[in-house]
């Protein structure tokens, strides 16, 4: 984003173009408790869907859903989170909607 700012020279006003850095936003896919999907099936979606995902991960995300009626499965840059969600949900699992972290 840039900003235009008015510097006088001469008597003329003169543009200035500063850049305006904001970091990138963060959103988190959220995975939430049901009565429908298994443990095994939550950690086979997660391990298939989020690059890097350890199984054991997997199982400790699915006990935090279960105990706590939802988990942050991931977090970063919107277009992948809008992809893991929109996988995760085809899959079977109830998702909440994507949220800005």
């Amino acid at each position: 984003m840039s900003q235009l700012s008015a510097s006088p020279a001469r008597g003329q006003p003169v543009l200035e173009r500063r850049r305006l850095q904001e970091p990138y936003p963060t959103y988190n896919v959220v995975v939430l408790d049901d009565d429908v999907n298994t443990f095994q099936h939550v950690v086979d979606c997660l391990v298939r869907t989020i690059p890097a995902m350890q199984p054991d991960r997997a199982w400790e995300l699915a006990h935090r859903i279960d105990s706590q009626g939802s988990a942050v499965v991931w977090s970063g840059p919107f277009e992948q989170a809008e992809l893991y969600h929109q996988q995760l949900g085809i899959a079977g699992l109830t998702m909440a909607p994507l949220e800005k972290a």
